[in-house]
């Protein structure tokens, strides 16, 4: 789901992963735990590469994937039972051989809070081996940052 409505996220051009919270994901303080964060940056992660024409079927195809070697996560708010999640997702800068990274933001439909932001580090590896491989020509031209990210990316605040 690729729509930024009107909501003002972070960056521009977001895509858009909807998540309804399960009685899964919550935790004995009952609200969503963190780990299942990290479950939702990776379901939108997939989503997003599957949009730009990198499912996971290719990537198998291609010997070639991005493991994740840095994440870095800031929770403002909890998620509860009954919450509708926005899980925004960007590609920032890569140096278009063997990284990328990935700026997250988590909203709660309802009111709009930001709820948590994100920032993932990946590296692409060879999946037969597991060893750091560069990016294979069909990463180089759909993991690319778009140009308005580029520019208000620019004045972004680290998380």
């Amino acid at each position: 789901m690729n729509q930024s409505a009107s909501v003002d996220w972070d960056l521009p051009a977001p895509y858009l992963a909807l998540v309804a919270v399960a009685p899964t994901d919550i935790d004995a303080y009952d609200h969503v735990n963190n780990a299942v964060y990290m479950t939702w940056f990776d379901s939108a992660a997939w989503e997003h590469s599957a949009s730009l024409g990198l499912p996971i079927e290719k990537c198998l195809q291609l010997d070639r994937g991005m493991a994740v070697l840095r994440s870095v996560i800031v929770y403002l708010r909890a998620a509860v039972l009954g919450d509708t999640i926005r899980v925004a997702t960007w590609l920032l800068p890569a140096d278009g051989k063997l990284r990328v990274r990935r700026r997250f933001q988590v909203r709660r439909e309802a009111g709009g809070a930001t709820l948590a932001r994100a920032e993932i580090e990946y590296a692409c590896i060879e999946l037969s081996t597991g060893r750091p491989a560069r990016w294979p020509p069909e990463f180089r031209e759909r993991y690319v940052s778009l140009d308005e990210v580029v520019r208000a990316g620019e004045t972004l605040a680290p998380i």
